[in-house]
Parts: C-alpha cells; structure tokens; sequence
C-alpha cells in the first residue's frame, strides 16, 4: 500500500530521540532530541509551539504524569527532571523535582499507572524506583542485567512490578517492592535462527505493555522489540508459571487452553531484516488492535494483534502484518495517539519528526 507523504515537524538541530503523545489533550505531541531540547507541537497548529532547552546532552526519554499531563519527566543524562507544563510560555518554563539518583545515563523513565512512581532504566544495568509523593528513592533493582538497561515499563495489571530489557539479551520480571528479580528469559541463548533472519544479537531495545483497557481483548501480554530483527508477544502470566531462567529460540506460536503463550514476528511472516528498535501499541481505532514496530531496516510495520494472538489462526499466521511503511532513515522512536488521521508519529535519526495517517 502506497502511504501519503507524512507531515513533517520541525524544531530539533539534531536527531530526535523520544517522543510521546497526550491521552487528554487531542494533537498534543511532544519530542526530545540529541540536541537537549524538548519541543511542544499541536498539530492543529503549523509550527512548533514551544521549545525547552534542557542544555548540552541528549534527553533520552519522556514520559507523563499518569492521570495529570500537565507534569512532563524527562531523562537529561543521569537525572530525571519534572517541570509544570502549564507553565511554559515562548521563553521560560518551572521546573519542579529532579530525581539524580541513577549513576549512569538514563535510558527510558516511566509513571506508573498510580502516578506513584518511576521507574529509570540506566546504562549500568540499574533500574531506580522513585516515589513521586516522598521525593526519594524507593528500590535499586541490580543484578538482573548484565548490560545497559534500555527499556523498563510497569505491568498494570501487576502494580508492584516492572519488566526491564537490556543489551545482555535478557527480559526480567522484577517485584520491585522486594527489589528481586522473579524470571529471567535469556534471549541470548537462542541458538536457532529463523531463515533470512538477520544474526544481530538479540538484544532487548524496547518493551511495551498493553494498557488495562486492552487486556481484556490481547491478554496480559508484552511485545519486546529485540536487535535480531525479531518482535515477540510474549505472555507474562504464562512465563510467571515457570520459574527460574528460560531461553526463547525462534520458534513457532505455541499454545496451550486457548491462549497463545508467544509469537515470533519474524522474517518469515514479513517482520523486520535488522534490529528492531522500538515497539508500541496503537491508541487509534480499535484500541490494542495493532502493534507497530520500527527498525533499522528503516521500514515501520503495523501487525494486526488480533490475528497474531488468535489460536485458530496459527497455520494462517502470513496475514500478521496489515501494513508496511518503507522510511529513508532508520526508526528511533515512535508513538501513536487517538486520532482518525496523523495518528502515528516517528522519530528517525533526523531532526525532523514524522506524521503518518494510519486508517
């Protein structure tokens, strides 16, 4: 399928690094850049509406308030900065907490669905648990990774854990109010390697969780975007059953009482040819529905979660992938909101941040 060009915003001097979109303020898209900038867009509107100039270093990830926007966090080196977005104007804006207790880079911070605290993945392997209402650090989850901690995100449907990703291959499912890791599953011992698969190691890029009012219809799963090229759907309770270390191949669905325990969104169903660097589930149409992946194949792919994770569609499984968008530059980051046109907005290694109509 042909796509319309995509609409163009422009407001970095350098590559764009995150962005996120807002559940209360329809159009409302904010990015972060390499170039230590925040910029506010609306895309009502045809130029940039705000720019907040953090400094020197790159912000590597942002994230809202759960249940009140108008509190933005963003990741600036190894410090987490909170600021009132009601308070922005053209040429200042108030910044309020910043949380320094990461000792490396920070790669991903997240609110949980409480608004209680944040989780900050670091490049030491750390993941830090911040409580929101005391101002402090709450947990250190150590030892799960091995690596850089790329990716962490709270499970909903389980309000004292997170799961975390990292460059040693690993997912971990932590109970962060004891601050012990539950299951390892070691990606890196995967030993068989679906045809035209890429051999990039399966490094763990980017984690996504399905929102509560999505489970009901996808299952308490994640999606986990890995440096082999491969997207996995992984079900979390399923894996909770098992304890210990496990290692995931490249093989086939499995299921078992109905429900599909993973799927391998590789190669052979039309999946991406090299590392795959962000995942994330849509919030236009039909809630949940899609899955959409980027990668450093340069293309973005919208599957169809709903066939994906039928157990009576299992021989059927090439009609995966509904849609595939071809870039010119390699995926950073990319987001979607709820709208019925200039609904999924990418971030490639440019500074100038992308706008698709997904309908």
């Amino acid at each position: 399928m042909a796509m319309d060009e995509p609409r163009k915003l422009r407001g970095h001097k350098s590559t764009a690094t995150c962005c996120i979109a807002s559940r209360d303020r329809p159009g409302l898209v904010l990015t972060s850049g390499e170039d230590g900038c925040v910029c506010w867009f609306d895309l009502r509107c045809k130029d940039v509406q705000f720019i907040i100039d953090f400094g020197t270093e790159p912000v590597s990830s942002l994230c809202f308030k759960t249940g009140n926007e108008n509190i933005l966090y963003a990741s600036y080196g190894n410090e987490i900065k909170s600021f009132d977005v009601q308070t922005l104007s053209a040429t200042s804006w108030k910044r309020l907490e910043s949380f320094n207790y990461n000792k490396d880079e920070v790669n991903q911070v997240v609110c949980n669905g409480r608004s209680s605290f944040l989780a900050s993945a670091d490049d030491s392997g750390d993941v830090k648990i911040i409580d929101i209402g005391q101002k402090r650090l709450y947990k250190t989850l150590r030892a799960g990774h091995t690596s850089i901690c790329s990716s962490v995100q709270f499970i909903p449907w389980r309000p004292w854990e997170v799961i975390t990703g990292g460059l040693d291959s690993k997912l971990v499912l932590w109970d962060f109010s004891k601050g012990r890791s539950q299951k390892i599953i070691d990606f890196g011992s995967d030993t068989q390697n679906s045809s035209g698969q890429c051999l990039n190691p399966a490094f763990v890029h980017s984690i996504a969780i399905p929102e509560m009012d999505m489970v009901d219809k996808l299952g308490k799963i994640c999606a986990v975007a890995r440096g082999d090229g491969i997207v996995d759907l992984i079900n979390i309770e399923s894996e909770l059953s098992q304890k210990g270390t496990s290692s995931k191949g490249s093989s086939s669905s499995s299921s078992s009482n109905n429900v599909i325990k993973r799927v391998c969104l590789d190669y052979s169903v039309g999946g991406h040819n090299a590392a795959v660097s962000c995942v994330a589930f849509s919030l236009f149409q039909e809630k949940g529905r899609f899955l959409i992946s980027g990668g450093n194949d340069k293309t973005v792919k919208i599957w169809d979660c709903f066939k994906c994770l039928d157990p009576d569609n299992n021989n059927n499984n090439r009609d995966f992938l509904h849609l595939n968008i071809n870039l010119s530059k390699k995926v950073n980051w990319l987001c979607t909101n709820q709208s019925d046109s200039e609904n999924l907005v990418v971030c490639d290694t440019t500074r100038v941040v992308k706008v698709y109509s997904i309908t």
